[in-house]
């Protein structure tokens, strides 16, 4: 893990840290003042290479095919105009919002724009493409963070959510990737196996460990699942409440676990940018509903300081339970320090 975490300092510059300090006392300022204030640039995005998958998911819009907005893929140009716009105040970029990131033919090359200017990268995929080529070019692409999904270990299991894929896919491209790290005698990509925990596949957590850890992958992360509709119950919803975002009331409704804070961290240090431009608040906005604004007419600084962008961080200071996004979300219900 040491390893992981100089990756990360790799990346960091003196501006960067006060850029994050500005974030931190203006996110802190505003809770205090009960009023939106926004003295930096974000500290981290995400981006989304392309809308498409190959899967078909039934908690994922990009899987259900329910998409009220343009699918498409996120084009090379315009990304690498954004960067150059982030590039000295941001420290680490997430290319994920929805759909399979290797679907985009230009995906690595744009994981390697942002790394020949310091930005942390990161994506998730389901490791169906993670071929020799790719994987050889996703080491060269110098991406510092992989996420592969591991819902399973078993076809039975991993196919009950994982709908159209295969376990064995996962495992083959997992060992590619690892292979070619070590040919080409590379730290990164940080390789994680990521398991979001749902009933049918609960009684595998401990087996994904182990198979994780067998297979020499640098951590495996256990995750809890964000389901819809889930007032009435779903068949989805893990029976161990230690890896459930729900619990029953006494109604015989169900209810997010944790009270859900006026106050969200992630909407003062980072934003989530669609392919086609469209500045949304956060990864929990999947069909880009609250659009903030549009990269390809204005500036990304006029956008994170516009008023509207200052009314909706208003709106969550005065009450996250009126904006439906908010109210399946369990990332801000903490008091961030």
């Amino acid at each position: 893990m040491l390893q992981y975490y100089a990756g990360i300092l790799k990346k960091l510059s003196l501006f960067k840290i006060l850029n994050y300090f500005k974030l931190w006392f203006g996110f802190h300022y505003s809770r205090a003042v009960n009023k939106p204030k926004q003295f930096a640039l974000p500290f981290s995005v995400s981006i989304e290479p392309t809308t498409s998958c190959n899967l078909r998911c039934p908690q994922c819009p990009s899987g259900l095919r329910e998409f009220t907005r343009p699918t498409g893929m996120l084009e090379s140009g315009f990304f690498e105009k954004t960067i150059l716009q982030l590039k000295h105040h941001l420290h680490s970029l997430t290319f994920y919002f929805q759909g399979e990131p290797y679907l985009n033919p230009d995906f690595l090359k744009m994981v390697k724009f942002a790394n020949e200017h310091k930005v942390y990268t990161i994506t998730s995929t389901n490791a169906h493409y993670l071929n020799e080529k790719n994987a050889i070019d996703t080491v060269n692409s110098q991406l510092d963070k992989l996420i592969i999904s591991v819902d399973g270990i078993t076809q039975e299991v991993y196919e009950q959510y994982r709908i159209g894929g295969s376990i064995d896919k996962v495992i083959e491209g997992t060992k590619e990737i690892l292979k070619q790290k070590k040919l080409l005698k590379s730290k990164y990509p940080h390789v994680v196996w990521q398991f979001v925990v749902f009933k049918p596949n609960e009684h595998q957590i401990e087996a994904v460990k182990k198979l994780g850890k067998e297979l020499g992958v640098d951590e495996v992360k256990i995750k809890t699942a964000q389901i819809y509709d889930f007032e009435n119950g779903s068949h989805l919803i893990p029976q161990n409440e230690k890896y459930s975002r729900y619990k029953k009331s006494g109604s015989g409704k169900y209810e997010i676990r944790n009270e859900l804070l006026n106050q969200c961290w992630r909407m003062w240090q980072g934003c989530v940018i669609t392919w086609d431009g469209k500045i949304v608040p956060c990864c929990f906005d999947k069909d880009a509903k609250y659009k903030l604004g549009n990269l390809k007419k204005e500036t990304f600084k006029d956008i994170w300081f516009s008023n509207e962008y200052t009314h909706f961080r208003g709106s969550i200071l005065k009450g996250r339970s009126s904006i439906d996004i908010c109210n399946n979300c369990t990332e801000g219900t903490k008091v961030w320090a």
